[in-house]
């Protein structure tokens, strides 16, 4: 059974971190953040849903028949 040579895993492991690093370096850089960042207030946001202006019921699990 010959032996597994593992004496070029290390330069490859390196060589694939540094060249995702350079990669996502160069995704960062060419995204575009907005200038105007302000923090949105929960309550500015007002969303309605047919299910606030009616009752519903809240049905519990079905039991299991007496053994």
């Amino acid at each position: 059974m010959p032996q597994l040579d593992t004496a070029t895993w290390f330069i490859t492991i390196l060589s694939m971190f540094i060249t995702l690093f350079i990669l996502f370096q160069i995704k960062l850089t060419n995204f575009t953040y907005p200038l105007n960042a302000f923090p949105i207030s929960p309550d500015m946001t007002n969303h309605s849903t047919p299910w606030e202006v009616k009752w519903t019921k809240t049905y519990l699990p079905l039991s299991l028949p007496p053994q």
